[in-house]
């Protein structure tokens, strides 16, 4: 899109902001929060988000991309370093870096690597403290104080990704901090993800909803065939690999009841989201040490760290 000028004249706006935080601080929550819609995927669990996740808030004549990174934290495997790398890579490449904190965790030993690396990222930054909802307001602004004599934000903002206190207010800052130019997508487009990303996301959340312990790191999505129907449905197959033969029993379950399960709640998902009917098949295939494969790295939109 070339205008830079809306129906009604006024001049757009676009920008990208990349929001960092420690795992688990809401940063998929509030990206789905400002775009209005969910775009990324949420869990009870940290690090649910691998790849960056691009979500598009039309603000008035502003055009605001958010960049939904993998959270921050000390790797150890390579799939970990993939993930902090490209966090840092989004921000030191946005207009505007979010330094998202989970204000019940306050400034915890998660975040202090945040804090030490974040002044090298030569970016506008603002704080946003997340979750105030369940913190009392004197807590609240002594933390804002503490964060501030880490650096000098340009703006400390207060909101609830769930309950959407103080969203508001961010939309608004976010669509006059932007820089001036035109829109890089049409305004009715919510993600850059492609329908087989999202529908990969879908059912990796899923997956993540109904597992526990360690097995959701274990495992990974890819949509590995989409066909359009006469009748107007898709026909999708996905493969969920695991490290071992024992994760892959218990991701199908007793006599396939799990998989069963999470394949009807993810299609019902991704059908709302297609706007068709689904017929979702799911395969369940051991690969072991999938996390060292550099295909892998690349359906997650990561880069495959040789050397680091």
């Amino acid at each position: 899109m070339a205008d830079t000028a809306t129906p009604g004249g006024e001049e757009t706006r676009c920008g990208f902001v990349a929001l960092i935080g420690a795992p688990n601080s809401g940063k998929s929550t509030l990206t789905n929060a400002l775009v209005g819609a969910k775009v990324s995927i949420v869990t009870h669990k940290a690090q649910t988000t691998r790849g960056p996740v691009r979500g598009i808030a039309l603000i008035g004549a502003s055009q605001v991309i958010l960049v939904d990174t993998p959270g921050i934290f000390q790797p150890k495997r390579k799939l970990d370093r993939a993930m902090a790398h490209a966090a840092w890579d989004r921000a030191a490449d946005a207009d505007i870096v979010a330094l998202v904190v989970d204000a019940k965790r306050g400034l915890d030993d998660k975040l202090a690597p945040l804090l030490e690396h974040l002044p090298e990222v030569k970016r506008p930054a603002i704080a946003l403290l997340n979750k105030i909802d369940l913190v009392a307001k004197p807590d609240l602004l002594r933390l804002a104080s503490e964060l501030s004599a880490h650096r000098a934000f340009d703006r400390v903002f207060m909101v609830s990704a769930l309950t959407g206190d103080g969203v508001a207010d961010l939309k608004a800052y976010l669509a006059e901090a932007v820089p001036p130019g035109p829109w890089l997508f049409p305004e009715d487009q919510l993600t850059d993800a492609s329908l087989r990303q999202t529908a990969a996301e879908i059912t990796r959340e899923k997956l993540f909803l109904r597992l526990h312990e360690e097995l959701p790191y274990a495992l990974t999505v890819e949509t590995t065939d989409w066909k359009e129907l006469k009748d107007g449905s898709v026909r999708i197959e996905q493969t969920i690999y695991v490290e071992r033969e024992s994760q892959r029993r218990i991701v199908l379950g007793a006599k396939g009841a799990m998989i069963k399960e999470i394949g009807q709640a993810a299609r019902a998902e991704i059908a709302a989201i297609a706007g068709v009917p689904v017929h979702l098949f799911l395969f369940v295939k051991v690969r072991e040490r999938w996390g060292e494969d550099p295909e892998r790295f690349r359906e997650m939109g990561l880069d495959y760290p040789k050397n680091r």
